[in-house]
């Protein structure tokens, strides 16, 4: 059974940081890209990041570049999203997918199989 499960998100202040997991079972994790999307309320989803594990290529949407990181540990099939200088506007729901096995050069949704529940990230002004 497929599993990606994220922890991590919580309430931060403006210019904060937090760090969030996506733990993942049940599938090559060496195979697939792993990305970060988020969505806010009345607002769509947004592709923020991708790692592909298989060739180790990485993708930031333009509004997170410089500020979030993403990594991957694969001896704990675990991808990591390190977000920095957080603003009101990273407000949402973060969640974790799996797919690729190459991340996207724009941010694609339709590459990702798998998805996580989501954790909630608020940034508060």
């Amino acid at each position: 059974e497929v599993q990606l499960v994220e922890s991590g998100g919580g309430l931060v202040q403006a210019g904060g940081s937090l760090r969030l997991s996506c733990a993942a079972s049940g599938f090559t994790f060496d195979n697939y890209a792993i990305g970060w999307i988020r969505q806010a309320p009345g607002k769509e989803r947004e592709g923020v990041s991708c790692i592909s594990n298989y060739d180790g290529s990485t993708y930031y949407a333009d509004s997170v570049k410089g500020r979030f990181t993403i990594s991957s540990d694969n001896a704990k099939n675990t991808v990591y999203l390190q977000m920095n200088s957080l603003k009101p506007e990273d407000t949402a729901v973060y969640t974790c997918a799996a797919g690729g096995p190459y991340c996207s050069g724009s941010g694609l949704l339709s590459l990702y199989d798998y998805w996580g529940q989501g954790t909630q990230v608020t940034v508060s002004s």
